[in-house]
């Protein structure tokens, strides 16, 4: 009997086309011999779609009419079990649809409103096992501010900040611009805390190019980080797949610029042909990256250090800045879903995609096995003498 595996992508996320990318990735190289997979479109308003339209990255040129070929559809848990139900035909002679039980769900999703715990804390409270990152990890993985300030806690290299809100800075402009100088100096980079693709990060080299820079941040996110610029920089990435037990990384790569950061026009549209992006996949890139053995195995032992640091669960990418200047390695920031699911690196470190998704699904059933055995009610008859005490509440309840 197959496994029902149902892929969530898209959200309302600034990420929402590269969340379907991966997406369309990861069910074309699913095994079909082991997974039936159920499609799970969700739109930038939040409703739920599945059809078999969905598997054709082609169709999504058309949103509308590709919708109009889906059906929109619901989760609710009953009788243990997660069913997936679409909405009743209208009309007279309406027949209702059967609905599709699923085993485990594949969150491919990029981004704020989703891969930052959100979706996860929806698959929580249906209790549905799920691939990657569970809650507390996807939010510290994608707000790179708490996330300097866990390795730091764990004396693992990062380059230090300076943070601060979108109404702070609006407040007082001067103030933070003179702090920013004073602390930071230039070149500087400005990034919103919780976006990931490099959407709204900047590079400032002077006084001048920083507001900005800072009004484009904060057009994305409400709390901002602003850290030093490595002027001679190397940018190196490495992939982790496992949990908190057991992981190992992945060949390093360096992904080439063509800008002076990596920006998300380089990530996914500069090395796009005729106008279709292959998502990460299609990044320039050397793997594996010309270093050392001794530096390559120095940066995956660092990647597992912060996979295990942050509580993390799945496949990950972690990206790293080389200063040429002091030849120091700095974590800049880890994806909790990376773009493509890091498959590139995992192909390269001979673990073809399909045995990559496998192993993912076997992780998120691992961790609903060890969650079953948790203790997660306590037999107690303290309601059967409650006596509430009208608008005083539980505290002046009398038992």
């Amino acid at each position: 009997m197959k496994t029902n595996v149902a892929f969530f992508y898209g959200c309302r996320s600034v990420e929402h086309e590269v969340s379907i990318i991966s997406a369309v990735q990861a069910m074309m190289a699913i095994n079909k011999e082991k997974y039936d997979i159920t499609p799970v479109y969700v739109t930038k308003d939040g409703e739920m779609y599945t059809g078999e339209k969905l598997f054709f990255i082609e169709e999504y040129r058309d949103l509308p009419k590709l919708l109009e070929n889906c059906k929109k559809v619901f989760f609710v848990r009953e009788n243990g079990k997660v069913l997936m139900k679409q909405e009743c035909e209208k009309g007279f002679f309406k027949k209702e649809i059967p609905p599709v039980e699923i085993d485990v769900a594949f969150p491919v999703v990029h981004g704020t409103n989703c891969e930052d715990g959100t979706i996860q804390g929806y698959l929580e409270f249906l209790g549905l096992p799920y691939v990657g990152c569970d809650i507390l990890s996807s939010a510290v993985g994608m707000d790179k501010a708490v996330f300097k300030d866990v390795l730091m806690k764990a004396g693992l290299p990062v380059l230090d900040c300076i943070r601060f809100t979108s109404r702070e800075y609006l407040s007082d402009k001067e103030g933070i611009q003179a702090k920013i100088t004073e602390k930071i100096g230039y070149p500087l980079i400005v990034k919103p805390v919780n976006l990931g693709s490099s959407v709204g990060i900047s590079k400032v080299n002077s006084a001048e190019e920083l507001d900005e820079a800072l009004t484009l941040a904060i057009s994305f996110a409400d709390k901002i980080l602003v850290e030093r610029a490595v002027t001679k920089i190397r940018e190196i990435n490495c992939s982790v797949l496992g949990d908190v037990n057991e992981c190992f990384a992945s060949v390093c790569e360096e992904p080439f610029m063509s800008d002076e950061i990596l920006s998300y026009e380089n990530k996914y549209l500069s090395n796009a042909k005729g106008g279709q992006s292959k998502g990460m996949a299609s990044l320039g890139r050397k793997i594996p990256a010309d270093l050392s053995e001794e530096r390559s195995n120095e940066i995956r032992e660092l990647s597992c250090k912060i996979f295990k640091a942050i509580g993390a669960s799945g496949v990950v990418r972690i990206d790293y800045i080389i200063d040429g200047e002091t030849d120091t390695v700095y974590a800049n920031e880890i994806n909790t879903i990376p773009g493509s699911l890091a498959f590139y690196l995992w192909d390269a470190t001979d673990m073809k995609y399909p045995e990559l998704c496998e192993r993912l699904i076997e992780l998120a059933f691992r961790r609903q096995r060890n969650r079953d055995n948790l203790t997660f009610t306590i037999d107690t008859n303290i309601l059967s003498g409650v006596k509430l005490g009208g608008a005083k509440g539980t505290k002046g309840a009398k038992f």
